[in-house]
């Protein structure tokens, strides 16, 4: 999986954590396709995350080094990051009996102004509910609270 290179050492103990609790991860597959849009994807009933590598990629002009060396990189780096933070926060939600974890008004109060679109945008084309994906998106930024979360919630 190419994902994998662009996680940090603390995405990986993530993507551990989510391997341990019963979750699939999987990459480029047909939801990826079907909308170019998405970075990753919670399929709720199958345990499984998808990861859109090639979107982000895409997304965020990833250059092949060998190509043509572009230090804008690191973009494609954190939106891969942040898709699998918050895929995995959705994963922790549903340990949760399908509900957040956090408060509704606190996590709105931590929500950056720049992810208002993408919330608008998960909330309008996806099953997520307007709370899960505040959420998710606060906890994108939260890589610890995330892994922390993880064990306290699903494993």
């Amino acid at each position: 999986m190419e994902f994998i290179i662009f996680l940090s050492k603390l995405d990986k103990e993530i993507l551990e954590l989510l391997i341990k609790a019963n979750y699939i991860v999987e990459e480029n597959k047909i939801e990826c396709l079907i909308n170019k849009e998405i970075k990753g994807l919670h399929k709720f009933e199958e345990n499984k995350i998808i990861i859109c590598t090639e979107n982000a990629k895409k997304k965020t002009n990833y250059r092949n080094k060998k190509q043509q060396p572009n230090k804008d990189n690191f973009k494609t780096e954190l939106a891969v990051r942040k898709a699998l933070r918050h895929e995995a926060t959705h994963a922790i939600q549903k340990c949760n009996d399908n509900k957040i974890i956090g408060d509704i008004k606190k996590l709105e109060s931590k929500l950056h102004q720049s992810k208002r679109k993408a919330l608008n945008f998960s909330t309008s084309n996806f099953s997520g509910t307007y709370a899960k994906e505040v959420e998710a998106y606060v906890l994108e930024d939260k890589p610890k609270k995330v892994k922390d979360f993880i064990k306290k919630y699903c494993l």
